[in-house]
């Protein structure tokens, strides 16, 4: 007869083999859609071509092409969705809500609000704009902590509050772009929408550099975050520190969704997709962080990918295609919320 702490080890392999299998499958998914960006649409290269680039071998013409505009925007497009998707799993774990994810509850339109004023108003560019979102994100966060605390954090009231400063500063957005030169309001909406175009090693490197601290401090955190699920009482019987755990990880999810927004705008829905699909291909009741955030990278980079070959204009901006498949999805929840009587 089989002891039941070796059933309990048995379960516990084959979960995490499940889920090992599950992020190999996305990585490779990841790594052949970058492949295939670096190959594929405008300035054309091979894939032997690529591969003897990257190695040090090409010419001055594919140094240029993959280095300078292919290589920056394909890691670009992995980052911010590796960012987006372990927000969104820290978030909607977190809070108990699937609708609790960055670009719903405010976070986004925090960084993309605080952007346009500072392109607008004040007149930046470049790696400014994307400081100023970052504050923006992260002061957006402070202002919902605060008015949502009520000797502790509720799922459904902090996506009512973000909702609600969310839509303040829609207005506070549209009010400035209303008043702003043409020229200066075309570059604020194309910001606004998500977009990949034109990002360079200028986005990367910072971006990277914040994933490598803030990807660190989740994991170390994601213990707790399994214990939090469980309820504040059971978490703190079982000795998790409840209030510092939530902060940490609500920071590091925050500095996650602020980041992505700031290399590359409000990429629509991405956050919101990726923890639910992360969660299913993981089938093991776990937030799937790692999942998730594999889920989040493969989705914006296929989607840029898209946007870079769809007739039509030179090249959409990656929100498009996000929003046009996350969209539907936000309205299947809703319809879900409502049949069942739940709000979220």
């Amino acid at each position: 007869m089989v002891a039941p702490h070796e059933v309990i080890a048995r379960s516990r392999w084959a979960v995490r083999r499940r889920t090992a299998l599950v992020a190999a499958a996305l990585l490779a998914v990841v790594v052949a859609a970058a492949a295939v960006s670096l190959s594929l649409g405008r300035g054309y290269v091979s894939l032997p071509d690529v591969l003897s680039t990257l190695a040090g071998q090409g010419s001055r013409t594919t140094d240029y092409i993959i280095f300078d505009l292919k290589l920056p925007r394909a890691l670009a497009a992995v980052l911010v969705g590796l960012a987006f998707g372990v927000s969104g799993a820290v978030f909607q774990s977190l809070l108990g809500n699937p609708l609790a994810s960055p670009d719903i509850i405010g976070i986004n339109t925090g960084a993309s609000a605080a952007a346009v004023l500072g392109i607008t108003a004040l007149g930046l560019s470049g790696t400014a704009v994307s400081l100023v979102a970052l504050a923006g994100a992260l002061l957006t966060a402070v202002v919902m902590y605060g008015l949502t605390w009520r000797g502790g954090i509720s799922g459904s009231r902090l996506v009512l509050v973000g909702v609600g400063i969310a839509a303040i500063l829609l207005s506070v957005v549209s009010y400035v772009m209303t008043r702003s030169q043409v020229a200066t309001a075309q570059d604020a909406l194309v910001w606004l929408t998500g977009s990949l175009n034109g990002r360079g090693w200028a986005q990367v490197v910072p971006l990277a550099v914040l994933l490598a601290v803030l990807l660190p401090a989740v994991a170390a955190l994601a213990r707790t975050l399994g214990l939090l699920r469980l309820g504040d009482d059971a978490a703190k019987g079982l000795g998790a520190p409840v209030e510092p755990a939530r902060l940490g990880l609500l920071a590091c999810a925050v500095a996650l969704a602020g980041a992505a927004t700031a290399a590359a705008g409000p990429v629509a829905f991405v956050a919101l997709l990726a923890a639910p699909i992360g969660r299913r291909l993981a089938r093991d009741g776990s937030p799937a962080l790692l999942v998730s955030g594999l889920v989040g990278a493969a989705v914006v980079q296929v989607a840029d990918f898209a946007a870079q070959n769809l007739p039509g204009l030179p090249q959409y901006p990656v929100g498009v295609l996000t929003g046009a498949v996350g969209a539907p999805y936000l309205l299947l929840l809703l319809a879900r919320a409502n049949r069942t009587g739940k709000g979220g």
